[in-house]
């Protein structure tokens, strides 16, 4: 049976939905209209092809990184170059696509909210380009160990508002983020920078975001001239890894492999593993895994990569994990930053820490994996991660 998913009310099977105020139910029923409208409109998407080609610089190569898979006795690995889309990353694909969603809709401010700073930059790049205002929200912790990409934001003309509240990380610009939107309905549209949140933006951001596997799709038949056996990506919110999967659920024959931050370990209180250490819960405007403790209070999470230091995962990776299309596997910080050095170290590519977590889950599984055809999405480069990661590998 063909994949159909969400629903007409924003479903993934038992998550997703809308649990929001009543002051946003209206704006958000009207940013799903005007999304649903836009999506069958020969023009928008005439813009938005224009755009993903000439501003981004699609279609992203997929490179065979034949010297990483040699070091780890793999047949073959393929890397999808998320990390040359304009500004380095694959934030810029749903940024593109909701940016011409907000203008259509006539809003003249942009909110959101980021950890990593790449989608904060790439808000704030699309900002500039279309000439509308831009606020960040962004973690206190997030702004010290991010800060070449806060200049970046406040260079391209963006007001970056630092949150303390809570662990001063994602979770709390998001929800700062919410509230803001609650108060400014009128002109402001909250570009969600993950696929997660009240319906249509787990929805919209994934179709956005699709552009990855369905250009994958075509690009490994040049190579192998068959599907791959598996894909692998990171996942925090999980925009990159759906991005990727998508366009192959209904590929039953291609294994599907998303890596969550494991942090410190399962085994303690500082991950960021919502699949393997959660359970389902309410935040954020959506129904999902989140981590929790034994009354239902979201607990704080952990990973050295600022992107995926988030304690829930968008609903529809909820609802894959529990038809059990997609394997939810993790990896420590310790082991992300051995994939970040010898990927950097064996094909000259400098990976953000994000998808280094993919790369060190292939370090640790490498004999079960050594048989097959693996795409790994590069969803980041790693120049915004160098001052982190260099308090903790010696060179």
């Amino acid at each position: 049976m063909k994949y159909s998913q969400p629903d007409s009310f924003g479903h993934f099977g038992a998550y997703g939905g809308r649990y929001v105020a009543e002051t946003l139910m209206p704006l958000i029923l009207e940013v799903e209209q005007a999304y649903l409208e836009a999506r069958k409109d020969p023009e928008f998407q005439r813009q938005l092809k224009f755009y993903n080609h000439h501003y981004v610089g699609r279609p992203s190569p997929l490179f065979p990184a034949d010297n990483f898979a040699r070091k780890l006795g793999l047949k073959k690995v393929y890397l999808k170059r998320e990390d040359l889309n304009h500004t380095g990353a694959h934030k810029i694909n749903h940024c593109i696509g909701q940016i011409l969603v907000a203008k259509r809709m006539g809003k003249t401010r942009i909110i959101a909210e980021t950890g990593a700073g790449q989608h904060g930059v790439a808000t704030a790049t699309v900002c500039a380009l279309f000439g509308l205002k831009c606020t960040i929200f962004m973690g206190a912790k997030d702004v010290e160990r991010q800060a070449p990409n806060v200049y970046r934001m406040k260079l391209l003309g963006a007001e970056v508002i630092p949150v303390t509240a809570g662990s001063q990380s994602l979770k709390d610009a998001m929800n700062e983020g919410m509230r803001d939107w609650v108060s400014n309905v009128y002109d402001t549209y909250y570009l969600i920078g993950t696929a997660a949140g009240p319906h249509p933006f787990p929805m919209m951001v994934r179709d956005f975001q699709s552009i990855i596997g369905n250009e994958v799709k075509q690009q490994i038949f040049d190579f192998e001239k068959k599907l791959p056996d598996r894909l692998i990506a990171c996942i925090g919110g999980g925009s990159n890894a759906l991005g990727l999967f998508y366009p192959f659920i209904d590929d039953n024959d291609v294994k599907l492999t998303a890596v969550e931050a494991a942090g410190k370990g399962l085994d303690t209180t500082e991950t960021a593993a919502a699949i393997n250490r959660g359970s389902p819960g309410v935040l954020h405007g959506n129904k999902t895994y989140y981590l929790q403790d034994k009354n239902g209070n979201i607990t704080e999470s952990h990973s050295i990569s600022a992107g995926l230091d988030y304690p829930g995962i968008g609903p529809e990776h909820a609802f894959l994990h529990d038809i059990k299309r997609v394997k939810y596997e993790s990896c420590t910080d310790k082991m992300a930053l051995e994939g970040f050095k010898l990927l950097t170290q064996c094909e000259g590519i400098i990976p953000a820490l994000e998808p280094s977590h993919a790369l060190g889950y292939m370090i640790e599984h490498a004999k079960k994996l050594k048989n097959e055809v693996i795409v790994v999405n590069l969803s980041g480069r790693g120049d915004k991660d160098i001052a982190t990661v260099s308090k903790h590998l010696k060179i």
